[in-house]
């Protein structure tokens, strides 16, 4: 059944199963997904705003131009979800443990973001934008930041020979972050 332009607002999953279906510029706000088992839901066009999506379960779920916002998406395993026309953004979102593994997300945004532990390993985030994100233990193995801004971004280590960067935008207190396998310092 299809949803369509609709403002859903403090829906709890426990109590109030979010119904599956298609939902189409729907806005969610102050929702608790948490373990929400959203398989084979489809997102398009849609907001969550203040949300607390973790550990939510995306097994062919499809997102096409969803936007998160002030969410908390801690331990989503991303890569589950439907691959054909993924298109996301988040800001301001506590993304901590989440894995986007193998997924192309050319142009992803992310601004003032926790990607801590986050798994990129093979993953397509070229064109990429990491504003002001905390990329603590998040693992880069076989990546594509080919154009992607990291210069605000903190926290980082990339293995600059097993992940492309060519054309990726860094800046200088970001160095050390792309220099960590040599065991050097830099002041």
């Amino acid at each position: 059944m299809a949803k369509a332009d609709r403002d859903f607002d403090g829906i709890t999953y426990i109590n109030e199963e979010l119904l599956p279906g298609n939902y189409e510029k729907c806005t969610f706000m102050n929702c608790e997904l948490h373990e929400a088992d959203l398989s084979d839901y489809s997102f398009v066009d849609c907001t969550f705003d203040n949300c607390n999506l973790s550990m939510a379960k995306l097994r062919n779920t499809a997102l096409k131009t969803v936007l998160f916002k002030n969410c908390k998406l801690l331990g989503v395993n991303f890569s589950d979800c439907k691959a054909f026309q993924l298109a996301f953004k988040f800001d301001n979102c506590n993304l901590g443990l989440v894995t986007f593994f193998r997924l192309k997300m050319r142009g992803t945004k992310f601004r003032n973001c926790n990607l801590r532990e986050a798994d990129f390993s093979e993953v397509d985030c070229s064109g990429s934008l990491f504003d002001n994100c905390d990329l603590l233990g998040a693992m880069f193995d076989n990546t594509n930041l080919e154009k992607a801004d990291l210069r605000t971004a903190y926290n980082y280590s990339i293995n600059l020979e097993s992940n492309k960067i060519k054309q990726a935008k860094f800046s200088l207190h970001g160095l050390a972050g792309l220099l960590d396998k040599y065991d050097i310092e830099v002041e």
